[in-house]
This record gives C-alpha cells, sequence and structure tokens, in this order.
C-alpha cells in the first residue's frame, strides 16, 4: 500500500476542509426555508453597519482631541462635548449591532447543528451490524460530539471572524491612505502581511499538534469508557489499580500532548504581540513626525492609535479563530466520514413492505461469512412452516445465531437466498421486515430508564395496561409490584441493576408487547433458573400460538417439544427431526441429549 507524503496529506487535508465547507452551506441557506435566509441577510447587514460604525468612531475621537485642544475642524460641527457623547453613542451602537446580529444569527447556526446532530444520528443507526462491532463506541461518540459542536462555531466564526476582520482592514487602509499619505498603508500592510503569515505557519503546527492532543483525549476517554462499561470483570479480576495504570498511560500521553500545545501557544502569542507592536511603533512614529512639522493635530496622532488598536484587537484573535476553524473543519471532517460512510444492509429503491400471510420462513443454499475467506453457513436449506416451532441446535460456532441475524437482516446473505412467505427478505423494506420479527436475544441489553419505559419499548404508544400484561405473561409482574417504585424503578446502565433473569424477563415481555408474527428466541431462557425457566417455557409456548417461532438453544430440554430440532454443525444442517426421532437415529443431536443429562445428574 503507497503511504502518502506529508504534502500529499496536506493537500488531502485542505481538500477535505472545502468538502467540509460546501457540506456545511446549504444548512446556511436552506431553500425549503426562507426564515433562515432572512436571518442571515439580516445578520450581514447589522455585521456591516457595525463596522462601518467602529471605522467611523476614530474619526469623532480625533475631534473630540482637536475640539479640546483647539486645532483642526470638528466634524459634523459638533462641540468638543457633542462629539465626546457621539463617540460615545458610536461606540454603543458598535457594539449593539454586533449583539443584535448574534441575536439574528443563533437560531440559524442552532438549526444547523440540531439538523446536523439528527443526521448524523440517524445515519449511525442505519450502519450495517458489521460496522458498529468493529467500532469504538467511545471513540465514535467524541467524533459526533467534536464534529457537531463544530458546526455553529465554523458558521459563526467563517461569517463573523474571518469576514469583518478583512472588511475593516479594508476601510482602514482606504481611510489612512485617504487621510494621511500611502506610507500609513505600507507600514500597516506590512505589518499585517507578516502577522498574518506568523499566524498561519504557526498555526499550522498548533493544529497538528491539537490533533495528536485529541487522539490521545479519545483514547483516555475510550479506555474510560471501556473500563467502566465492564465494571463486573474489572471487579472479577481485581485488575483496578491494572485499569488505573492503563487510563494513566493514556493521560500521560495527553498531558504531554497539551504541555506542547500550551507551549506553542505562548510562542504565538509573543510572536503576534511582537509584530502588531512594531507595527504600531512604526505607525505612531510617523505620527509623531507629522505633529512635530505640523502637517497633523494631536487628534490625527490620537486617530492612527486608536485605528492601530482596533485592528490589534481582531489581529490578536486572528490564531485562535484560525486554528478553532482550522480544528472545527478537521472535526467536522470526520463526521462527514461518517455521514459518507455507506450502508452495507439497504433497501432496493422502492422496496414493498413484507405481507406476511402466515410468516413462513424459507433459507434455500443460503451461504455466509462474516469473512470473505471465512464460511459459516454453507448451503444452508431449511422451511420453517408457518404457525410452527423450530428449534435450531449445535455447537458452539455452528452458525444457528447467524442464522437469526440474517434473518433480521443484520446482513445480507453472500448466497442463496432467505424468504418470508416467498418475499426475499432483501426485496422487501427493513422496516416492515423488523416490525414483523420478535427477537429475545441471550443477552438481553436494557436502556438505563424505568421498567416501564424498557417493556413499552416494544410497542410505541402501548398503555399501561398493555406494559403490565406483557409483564404478566413474562412472569414478572409480581416482582416488579414487590418494589419500592414498581413500574418507575430504574434499570441501570445496561440493566445492571436487575439479575440475568430478571433482565431477561424484562425483554421477554418486551418482545411479547410486540406481538410479532415470527418470535426468533435466541438462547432466550439461558438466564433463568429452572423453576423460572419452564414459566417462561410456559408463557413462551402461548405467545407462540399461531405465530412461527424459532428457537436458538444450547439447553436441549428447553426445545424437547418443538415441532422439528435442525442440528447445524460446521455451517450444515446433518440432522433434523423430532426430538423422539433425533434420539431414536442415535445421531449426534442423541450424543448431545445423553450428555446434557449426564452433566445434569452429576450436579
Amino acid at each position: 500500500m503507497r503511504r502518502s507524503t506529508p504534502l500529499q496529506a496536506d493537500t488531502d487535508e485542505h481538500r477535505s476542509g472545502w468538502r467540509t465547507i460546501r457540506k456545511v452551506a446549504p444548512y446556511l441557506w436552506p431553500e425549503d426555508e426562507p426564515w433562515v435566509k432572512r436571518r442571515v441577510v439580516l445578520a450581514m447587514v447589522m455585521l456591516v453597519l457595525a463596522k462601518l460604525i467602529a471605522v467611523y468612531t476614530p474619526i469623532l475621537y480625533k475631534g473630540a482631541v482637536d475640539g479640546l485642544a483647539g486645532e483642526g475642524v470638528p466634524p459634523l460641527a459638533l462641540g468638543a462635548v457633542g462629539l465626546t457623547v457621539a463617540y460615545g453613542v458610536a461606540r454603543m451602537m458598535t457594539v449593539g449591532f454586533q449583539q443584535l446580529r448574534d441575536a439574528l444569527f443563533a437560531p440559524v447556526g442552532q438549526r444547523a447543528l440540531r439538523a446536523l446532530a439528527l443526521e448524523t444520528f440517524q445515519h449511525i443507526h442505519q450502519l450495517s451490524m458489521r460496522y458498529h462491532v468493529t467500532r469504538r463506541t467511545g471513540g465514535l461518540s467524541r467524533i459526533i460530539e467534536r464534529g457537531v459542536k463544530g458546526v455553529e462555531f465554523l458558521l459563526r466564526f467563517l461569517l463573523f471572524s474571518i469576514g469583518p476582520l478583512i472588511l475593516e482592514l479594508l476601510l482602514v487602509a482606504i481611510i489612512l491612505m485617504w487621510l494621511f499619505d500611502v506610507w500609513y498603508l505600507v507600514v500597516v500592510a506590512v505589518t499585517i502581511a507578516l502577522y498574518i503569515w506568523f499566524t498561519f505557519a504557526v498555526t499550522e503546527w498548533r493544529v497538528k499538534l491539537r490533533r495528536e492532543m485529541n487522539d490521545q483525549d479519545t483514547e483516555a476517554n475510550q479506555r474510560a469508557i471501556d473500563s467502566l462499561l465492564n465494571f463486573e470483570t474489572v471487579k472479577y479480576f481485581n485488575a483496578e489499580m491494572r485499569e488505573a495504570d492503563r487510563y494513566d498511560v493514556s493521560m500521560k500521553a495527553y498531558a504531554k500532548a497539551a504541555l506542547k500545545t500550551a507551549y506553542s501557544l505562548a510562542f504565538l502569542n509573543f510572536g503576534q504581540s511582537f509584530l502588531i507592536t512594531c507595527g504600531l511603533i512604526g505607525v505612531m512614529v510617523l505620527a509623531a513626525i507629522g505633529v512635530q512639522q505640523g502637517n497633523l493635530t494631536v487628534g490625527d496622532f490620537v486617530m492612527v492609535n486608536a485605528y492601530m488598536i482596533q485592528i490589534t484587537v481582531p489581529l490578536n484573535f486572528l490564531g485562535t479563530v484560525y486554528r478553532e476553524i482550522r480544528q472545527s473543519l478537521v472535526d467536522m471532517g470526520q463526521m462527514f466520514d461518517l455521514l459518507e460512510q455507506p450502508a452495507e444492509v439497504k433497501d432496493k429503491p422502492c422496496a414493498p413492505n413484507l405481507s406476511v400471510n402466515g410468516g413462513e420462513v424459507t433459507l434455500r443454499d443460503v451461504r455466509f461469512g462474516y469473512e470473505p475467506d471465512r464460511e459459516i453457513l454453507k448451503g444452508v436449506s431449511l422451511t420453517v412452516p408457518a404457525g410452527q416451532t423450530v428449534a435450531i441446535v449445535g455447537a458452539t460456532g455452528s452458525g444457528k445465531s447467524t442464522i437469526g441475524r440474517l434473518l433480521f437482516r443484520f446482513y445480507d446473505v453472500t448466497g442463496g437466498a432467505l424468504q418470508i412467505d416467498g418475499q426475499d427478505v432483501r426485496d422487501v423494506s427493513q422496516t416492515s421486515l423488523h416490525a414483523s420479527i420478535g427477537v429475545v436475544p441471550q443477552d438481553t441489553v436494557l436502556f438505563n430508564d424505568t421498567i416501564r419505559y424498557n417493556i413499552a419499548y416494544g410497542r410505541e404508544g402501548a398503555s399501561q395496561a398493555d406494559v403490565e400484561a406483557a409483564a404478566k405473561a413474562a412472569q414478572i409482574h409480581d416482582f416488579i409490584t414487590s418494589l419500592p417504585e414498581g413500574y418507575d424503578t430504574r434499570v441501570g446502565e445496561r440493566g445492571l441493576k436487575l439479575s440475568g433473569g430478571e433482565k431477561q424477563r424484562v425483554g421477554i415481555a418486551r418482545t411479547l408487547l410486540k406481538n410479532p408474527p415470527i418470535l426468533l428466541l435466541d438462547e432466550a431462557t439461558s438466564a433463568l433458573d429452572t423453576d423460572t425457566e419452564q414459566d417462561i417455557k410456559d408463557a413462551l409456548a402461548r405467545a407462540g400460538e399461531g405465530r412461527t417461532v424459532i428457537t436458538i438453544a444450547h439447553r436441549l430440554s428447553t426445545i424437547a417439544e418443538a415441532d422439528r430440532i435442525v442440528v447445524l454443525e460446521r455451517g450444515e444442517i446433518i440432522e433434523q427431526g423430532t426430538h423422539d426421532e433425533l434420539l431414536a437415529r442415535e445421531g449426534r443431536y442423541a450424543q448431545l441429549w445423553n450428555r446434557q443429562q449426564s452433566d445434569a445428574q452429576a450436579a
């Protein structure tokens, strides 16, 4: 693989920056929302008015000084006191127009932030399972957080810092050349040119340091999240100090990068101050000579100083603004890279909704592998008749759970076809497919919310009576009502406040509330004790009446009553039949059954 040179990397980064600006622009000028355009135009008018008044303010200052010194002709035919008042009013108007500009633009920035955040959030949920299992959640959330925050900053400072600064510098340059002579313009122009060159050169260097610091920050954040999500595992292996040491290593690297950033900022600030001070001295010396020679008034001297101070303030922020804009472009570039990440599983154009008439599931010579060179399913053909219960059993890695993921279309088959009532799942909309299948996974993960919320998640708009009915069917209603807060009990991060069996029953209740025509039970009773398991089996048997049920099981006692049992071995079906038929055959299923029975008796 070819490695890009630093020059190529910088070119790619700048190209990515322009791409980001092009993608953000439509949020600033949307075709379907005229109120946004009006606010942008009004904000720009306020901006121009503020700059025009700001540029004229030093002339009023000069008039007041000359009036007090008895020199020159005061502007606007006002006395020294009147000019002083006008100077104050002009300064207030400048601030007023700036604040009005910000107030007008604030809804535009917030709208853009909200729209991009929503688009990114929706896109992430549309990405395939393969993408999510290979990404680190902490790093992903950091990219989104920084990218979304960069939207408003980029829009605000690109429009209200860089643009106004250029306008103000041009106006000041014209005034200096018009009121004085070209040498003032030369000194100011050279100073600004050197200042901008120095600022951009050092800031480019600092952007690289900042990127390194962000990378270390992301790494430290990811390690912290991983450690906290695996709190129990850390405790089981007495690894608190090990985790603290790993986190400290990341924070040490972050601190090192942060120090480099701080030192480079000190260098940037000193260099900027040195160049501005040299320019200020140069212009003031020219003005002082003019006053001594009688060509300029004291008010002119003061006005020149006021203009230099006036352009110094925004220039001092130029490095910061430029750096933040560059960083925002980098952060947003990562977010747009995420938005451009294609979804592996997509609906076909105008895909119809799945029409479930009975719920027959058919696998026709299905082949699939998570990696191209490692096939998991090797030509599996299977029919699950409508309304029947079919169990799929086999050793770990045989491909049982993979069939469930393909049915729900987390992945697409690489060969053959998977159909529901004769309709290929690749030809129908994913929304209708997902609505028709209820899944109870082996490891039920709950939201950090109330038990009511987690059960009601099964069907939008479900009433309290519906929730309680589903809880009763899952044999968990009595447990919930025994809790001090009942259905309002919060379950904690990933449901950790509940036991494994309690979590599983909440998950079953959630799926029962969904009331789908097809049920997929992936080790649904694996976390339950024997007594509870029997209760849940009865509940699931009642829930499965009139539905197609596919049960993926390791514990064979849970599926002995299935209409048909399919035995998978290394991605191929080696046996199928009823429980009694398979035992009589004395094949692989019989071996697994006898071994589990022996283990149960030994226990």
